[in-house]
């Protein structure tokens, strides 16, 4: 096991982990966890669960699946993250010995392209209504033709502690983003807002109100997903359709929110649900109960293309997030290239999740390696 942390920005590196075996086979996952780490980042949950497949076959996958999933269900999110990316690379290499992409093995493909948004909110180091509107501006405007965005303006947002004016001038800020967001896209562009979690159930009903002028295509986690009776009181109070579950692990994990149709979209991401077969899992849970599929993304080359695999045989998938504007060699940092058109991502053809690492770019920004 090799693993590979690419150094992006001052907020954000990609963890890449690449498996081989004694045929000479490599596969990949993304075992990123959305923020900065360093040479000196803790990689031991990634040396524990690979320690399940040293010297195994790639293709005991459902071994390593029941041998690991407990531990990984009951730790944190890194704990989480680092069994999925193991699972991910473990496919990538069966679909490799098979000549085969990963989707054939689970089916075949539904679709040849994956309609992708573009979430601006890593991009936009101005979080005034003016630094939104100019980020939002940019990334429709950049050639890839993205029809949709997403932005978490709310950030930051004041606790429950402060004191009643500051909430409410905190609440007029950002509100005044998001209309500053429509001001700039115009009326064809969707528009996502993500609360990561800052609100009550009070104020999640009237921030939801007041944003109903913008037409949001979807408001997302205003409160933990955890709290799934509070959450499905929400989504009967608005109007906007409700989205959540980017942390969430395992069935388990979106059983109840699906069940109980609290939100109308659950967001798994593939490198914190489990991987790609707990994915499909969920994906057919959501679908039982008529909830739709947008994973979760905002994530490095590898994630994007891992969740394409799954995505273009999912009957209830509805849209790919893709991390917008953070460094301008992202695409290339896979081979073949990640390449957008007319809002969309061509799902590869190629064996295995269909990419390999460009060693040359990883190694120009790479802070640190580690080798098992």
């Amino acid at each position: 096991m090799d693993t590979f942390i690419v150094r992006a920005t001052a907020r954000t590196n990609w963890i890449f982990v690449r498996l081989s075996t004694n045929q000479g086979l490599t596969g990949l996952g993304e075992a990123s966890m959305g923020r900065q780490c360093g040479p000196d980042t803790d990689l031991s949950d990634l040396e524990d669960f690979f320690s399940l497949v040293r010297e195994e076959s790639p293709f005991g996958i459902e071994r390593y699946r029941q041998r690991g999933i407990d531990h990984a269900s009951a730790g944190n999110r890194r704990v989480a993250t680092a069994f999925s990316a193991i699972e991910q690379a473990q496919w990538d290499l069966v679909g490799k010995a098979l000549d085969a992409p990963v989707h054939e093995l689970f089916g075949g493909r539904l679709r040849d392209r994956l309609l992708v948004y573009a979430n601006i909110n890593r991009a936009t180091s101005d979080r005034t209504p003016e630094g939104f509107a100019a980020t939002a501006a940019a990334s429709v405007a950049d050639g890839n033709g993205f029809g949709a965005l997403k932005a978490a303006p709310f950030d930051g947002f004041p606790p429950a502690s402060a004191g009643p004016q500051e909430v409410e001038a905190a609440t007029d800020l950002r509100v005044a983003c998001v209309e500053a967001i429509r001001d700039a896209v115009g009326p064809s562009i969707e528009i996502k807002i993500d609360c990561h979690s800052f609100f009550d159930v009070e104020r999640s009903i009237s921030v939801a109100r007041r944003l109903e002028p913008q037409r949001l295509s979807w408001y997302e986690e205003p409160i933990p997903p955890t709290q799934v009776e509070n959450t499905r009181t929400i989504k009967n109070a608005i109007s906007q359709p409700m989205a959540g579950g980017e942390f969430l692990f395992g069935m388990s994990g979106f059983d109840e929110l699906c069940r109980r149709q609290a939100v109308d979209v659950i967001v798994p991401d593939v490198k914190h649900c489990g991987g790609l077969q707990e994915g499909r899992n969920i994906a057919a849970l959501a679908a039982l109960h008529n909830v739709a599929v947008s994973p979760h993304n905002p994530s490095g080359p590898v994630s994007t293309f891992a969740s394409a695999q799954l995505c273009t045989g999912m009957p209830n998938f509805d849209i790919l997030e893709y991390q917008w504007g953070e460094v301008d060699w992202r695409s290339d940092l896979v081979t073949p290239p990640e390449r957008f058109e007319n809002g969309t991502i061509a799902v590869p053809d190629g064996p295995g999740l269909g990419v390999e690492l460009n060693d040359r770019l990883v190694r120009e920004h790479l802070a640190s390696r580690s080798v098992k």
